[in-house]
């Protein structure tokens, strides 16, 4: 099995890469479903992640926004995100797409990003969708312990909101169009960390499927990608891409 992926990594012109919670968790960043039956078990997802939610309590959404926030600020690229940003530097196209909120793939090397959940990062009006900068802070933030009125627009004066897509949001659509025609003009897709249950990016991988293109699938846990993928390696993000670079590129 390694062989044959070594192969269609060293031989492919273009490598989409599609990266999920599982490879920022190795950094630290813990994922919505750890966290939903963990810390915060008490609060519904569409609570802390909806439209809804967030009108009806502003405080406890935004506070852990910010707690999420902070914990990106303070972690660190792990050996997968440097992976990935080196493969760019040997492939002639790569395509990266995550589903992922932090930064932690620019941080680490890799441009023009495709974040179809956006970025927690940045920030907007509710309404008006005027962008807000977050100020600088070396403020510790805990959840549930911190609730956190949000700010408020300085041009209609309403909530600021993080710009990331929440329930029953649509993706956005210049970023998914992009992601799509990728996916249909690549020749190998790798997919790192992500569970496959988040619809529409979950249909990225049958998308490549579906047309016979090489798909390699890197994670920790079982998916029902296991048996469709090509190649299916099981374990860390930041062990087995290092390593399959190593004998790709450098051996």
């Amino acid at each position: 099995m390694i062989s044959g992926t070594l192969t269609r990594l060293k031989e492919t012109t273009h490598l989409v890469v599609l990266t999920g919670a599982g490879i920022s968790a190795e950094s630290g960043i813990p994922t919505f479903r750890d966290a939903m039956t963990g810390l915060w078990k008490n609060y519904s997802p569409e609570k802390l992640s909806s439209a809804k939610g967030f009108s009806q309590d502003p405080a406890l959404a935004w506070g852990w926004y910010e707690w999420r926030r902070h914990k990106a600020l303070r972690a660190e690229p792990n050996a997968g995100h440097q992976t990935i940003a080196k493969l760019a530097t040997k492939l002639p196209k790569v395509t990266l797409i995550t589903q992922n909120v932090d930064d932690l793939h620019e941080r680490a090397g890799s441009q023009n990003v495709l974040h179809l959940h956006g970025s927690i990062h940045t920030a907007r009006c509710f309404e008006c969708r005027h962008p807000y900068e977050h100020p600088e802070t070396s403020a510790i933030v805990k959840f549930p312990e911190s609730r956190i009125e949000p700010p408020k627009c300085e041009k209609c004066g309403n909530w600021v909101r993080p710009n990331v897509v929440w329930f029953r949001e649509l993706l956005p659509a210049k970023a998914l169009r992009e992601a799509e025609l990728a996916v249909k003009e690549c020749d190998l897709m790798l997919i790192v960390g992500t569970s496959g249950f988040v619809y529409p990016v979950a249909n990225l991988p049958l998308l490549a499927i579906e047309r016979n293109i090489t798909t390699i699938q890197v994670n920790l846990t079982e998916t029902d990608l296991d048996t469709k993928v090509t190649f299916d390696l099981k374990g860390k993000a930041g062990v087995i891409l290092p390593e399959l670079y190593k004998m790709a590129f450098e051996e």
